[in-house]
């Protein structure tokens, strides 16, 4: 969808003499599954949504899990995301978001992603997340992980409210696009520049920098890493921010036991009749 990028917050605003730039996809990059998913039980809490549409969620975040997103899966979420989202307060989003981003986020974000994130802010690289969910979740989490500004897709308002349509969808080719500006912008050489995600679908940003890497790559773009011989990162230590306890072979334990207590939990509750 092409158009003038977002105008970044003031917080997303970083200090002069960057030297390069590292573009971070957020999720299986960054957390461990979906971001626009994530939310799904708060939601539900607040009235937003009814029990179906949390297990259709369900459903979408072990697609994302265990299959990783392809072109056609964005494609099937966004459109079943902005249909839901439609009608809702903009101010009670952001809300919910803002009370329950520790609990739900915190144990999500890989510990591997901060040590990078921690790495290049050291270096003097300014940090940007680019994430085609939507802005109102995307950027409290690359707040909190530290990034210095984030490109997140932006859903129509009017009168406070979701309209349904997109005024700015953060996807594929457009990410490439927002990293390219971002260079003009700053001042810097795309070639000394670092890309990271887990998607085929963000080949063309790996592409537009000098420094692609592949973070728990989809096969599609595993492939592509292996017969470009770019690096590939496997990131696996889900585990609080405030925690940071380094216990790999028990988190990924833990992650594997969630993902089977979800299908489970996912199993028994469509054998129940559904309630709005």
């Amino acid at each position: 969808m092409p158009g003038a990028l977002p105008t970044p917050s003031p917080w997303t605003q970083p200090s002069g003499g960057r030297r390069s730039a590292a573009f971070f996809d957020l999720d299986k990059t960054i957390i461990a599954g979906s971001s626009a998913l994530a939310f799904s039980r708060p939601f539900r809490r607040q009235g937003l949504i009814n029990r179906r549409a949390v297990l259709r969620s369900a459903y979408a975040q072990l697609l994302v899990v265990l299959a990783g997103a392809d072109a056609a899966t964005m494609e099937q979420l966004r459109r079943g995301i902005t249909a839901l989202c439609t009608g809702w307060d903009v101010a009670q989003i952001r809300s919910i978001v803002a009370e329950t981003l520790h609990d739900i986020v915190e144990p999500l974000v890989y510990a591997e992603a901060t040590e990078l994130i921690a790495e290049h802010r050291d270096n003097g690289d300014e940090v940007v997340v680019l994430s085609a969910s939507g802005m109102e979740v995307v950027e409290p989490i690359a707040a909190l992980v530290g990034a210095d500004r984030c490109i997140a897709t932006r859903m129509a308002v009017a009168d406070g409210r979701y309209t349904g349509a997109i005024d700015y969808y953060c996807y594929g080719e457009e990410k490439a696009r927002a990293a390219r500006e971002i260079a003009v912008e700053r001042g810097y050489r795309l070639e000394d520049c670092r890309a990271y995600s887990d998607s085929i679908t963000d080949l063309p940003l790996l592409e537009a920098v000098g420094h692609p890497t592949a973070v728990n790559p989809d096969r599609a773009l595993r492939r592509e890493a292996e017969q470009r011989g770019w690096p590939i990162l496997t990131f696996a230590d889900p585990v609080a921010l405030r925690i940071r306890l380094r216990r790999p072979a028990i988190v990924t334990t833990a992650v594997a036991a969630g993902v089977g207590t979800a299908v489970a939990a996912l199993w028994l509750a469509l054998r129940r009749p559904a309630r709005v």
